[in-house]
């Protein structure tokens, strides 16, 4: 059928009651595209029917240099899905109840993420957005819908899916930007770098809720020279800028100087950025894991005994369960859980973090005796960690000059700027032995592989199979539980939720058996969804499931109060 018999089939349906939409659900030939209804909403109400444009390459002519690799396949991608929702939110508007006449497409923020509303492949360029079908109550408005489908579609699809209407210079700065961005991503680990920050990126964000750069009154970054190093990347050329080495790296400085912001642009340097957002260019190594204390979180399992042993009522260790966490105990659960999925770059931040975890000063090792402290603190264990696993650590520290002693560089912020005050710290510690007696042995410990159990693991709820709700960036509904997401910092969009929900889900079903390690569940997982796309992950087709990693799905299983392990 074509886009005459869809207008009007939806003019027949005015006045009719809404159920009758589900006559409209089909494929519909337009000049420049097919439209594909796939899903429709069962009142006003509800969720936005589904809705899918498949656009030929010859019609939408982008040049093919603009996706030729991975990189600028997706930055492509990401750029269509502002220009969509840009000039969806232009036109969108409210035709009757609830939430008719809207048309959406994912909400997304400053970063450059595989998102499977858009997917640029080797025939055509799909996209995948919602509609609001109009209705006044319950009674279909037909004559605004066959507007919104057959006229606001096409008008949305000439302004955002052709070429020649886009700007080319923009589309351009975007694909180079990303592609450059992951060419330094690559060659970090080869040149002995954690991160890099490049020289004139604007750190600060507006506010703690907006996360755009801040304008006024922004300082831009540089390096210090002693720390600063170059790459020639492919499109940009040369940039310079702070490489932050392998080992343990301490950001130290007065309070609001800049410290926990320089670690919070690092944090999320694992993630490409749009251009002008001032941290195009401060990239991380994608193993990078934030951790932090968690109070209050489950922990299922975990051998945390390189950091905590000999508890009171002789509790175990070495396969640590609880339903509540202290700050100690849930911030070397994190670490552990952190090693276990194969992170080799941990980022922690003093401000939250567990004090009695990070630091026991010689005062306190006389008062209370090594055999009645069952933690042992992080600054005995990070330099064991580098030594034995390979595993760095940067580390906002601005109470404590203990850490001066195990740091392999340090760096000053002073009003945002960065300097390199390595050489004066290790005189400092000369100067001033520490008379703390080291803790905790001569080597880290084991970290015990654990083998989650299937049965544990049920997203079913009454009479559903799989209930499965995404509430925020950070909470999702599974089955009968909340996960609580919170501390994980690293995640910035809902639609990641619903990724991750979605994978706990397959891998359940296909590599969960008794035997496999949860190290090896996570290789295969994401093997799948880099191999054969997220779509994997659903039974039906959504367009608002967006890329993760390994870190936080792991985060996500280990949430789970229900989860057993072997």
């Amino acid at each position: 059928m074509n886009h005459h018999d869809l207008s009007k089939k939806l003019q027949e349906l005015d006045g009719r009651s809404y159920k009758a939409y589900k006559d409209i659900k089909g494929k519909y030939e337009f000049p420049k595209f097919t439209l594909i209804i796939e899903h429709i909403q069962g009142d006003p109400f509800a969720s936005p029917s589904r809705v899918i444009i498949k656009l030929a390459h010859n019609i939408a002519n982008f040049p093919s240099e603009l996706y030729k690799n991975q990189s600028r396949k997706i930055a492509l991608e990401d750029y269509l899905i502002r220009q969509f929702s840009q000039v969806c939110q232009q036109l969108s508007q409210h035709r009757g109840t609830g939430k008719s006449g809207v048309i959406s497409i994912i909400k997304i923020g400053q970063e450059i993420l595989k998102r499977t509303a858009v997917n640029v492949n080797k025939n055509d360029i799909e996209i995948r957005f919602y509609v609001g079908l109009p209705a006044r109550g319950r009674t279909i408005l037909g004559h605004q819908a066959a507007q919104m489908l057959c006229e606001d579609i096409p008008h949305i699809v000439e302004e955002t899916l052709l070429y020649k209407s886009l700007d080319s210079q923009a589309i351009k700065k975007q694909v180079e930007t990303a592609e450059d961005a992951d060419f330094i991503r690559q060659k970090l680990w080869e040149n002995n770098l954690v991160a890099f920050v490049a020289n004139g990126s604007i750190l600060p964000r507006k506010s703690g809720v907006d996360p755009r750069p801040l304008e006024i009154d922004a300082i831009a970054f540089k390096s210090p020279e002693s720390l600063e190093i170059k790459f020639e990347t492919p499109n940009q050329g040369l940039i310079k800028g702070l490489g932050i080495p392998q080992g343990i790296t301490l950001i130290v400085g007065g309070g609001y100087h800049g410290k926990s912001t320089l670690l919070r642009a690092i944090e999320l340097g694992i993630y490409n950025h749009i251009p002008g957002d001032g941290r195009e260019f401060v990239i991380s190594h994608p193993s990078a894991v934030k951790i932090r204390a968690e109070d209050g979180r489950s922990i299922v399992g975990v051998d945390i005994s390189s950091f905590i042993n000999q508890l009171p009522q002789q509790r175990s260790t070495n396969n640590f369960t609880t339903t509540n966490a202290s700050g100690s105990t849930s911030q070397a659960a994190n670490i552990i859980e952190a090693l276990e999925a194969g992170s080799k770059v941990l980022l922690v931040d003093e401000d939250t973090a567990a004090t009695n975890f990070m630091i026991r000063d010689r005062r306190m090792q006389q008062l209370i005796a090594k055999n009645k402290e069952p933690i042992t603190p992080f600054i005995d264990k990070i330099k064991q960690l580098y030594t034995d696993y390979a595993v760095s650590t940067v580390l906002v520290m601005g109470g404590s000059g203990d850490y001066f002693d195990v740091a392999n560089q340090v760096i000053a912020m002073d009003n945002f700027y960065p300097y390199d005050v390595t050489e004066k710290a290790q005189k400092i510690a000369q100067a001033n032995p520490n008379q703390r007696i080291r803790e905790g042995g001569d080597n880290f410990g084991q970290i015990t592989p654990r083998i989650p159990l299937a049965k544990s693991i049920d997203p079913s709820r009454g009479k559903r199979d799989v209930k499965v709700k995404v509430r925020d960036v950070y909470q999702v509904v599974f089955g009968t539980e909340d996960i609580d997401l919170t501390a994980i910092e690293q995640l910035i969009e809902s639609g990641q939720l619903r990724s991750i929900s979605a994978a706990i889900i397959y891998a359940k079903q296909h590599y969960m058996n008794h035997e496999n390690t949860l190290t090896y569940i996570l290789d295969k997982v994401m093997e799948d969804i880099n191999s054969k796309g997220l779509d994997i992950l659903s039974h039906f087709t959504q367009g608002d499931l967006v890329s993760f990693r390994r870190f936080e799905l792991a985060a996500a299983i280990n949430r789970l109060r229900s989860l057993q392990v072997q």
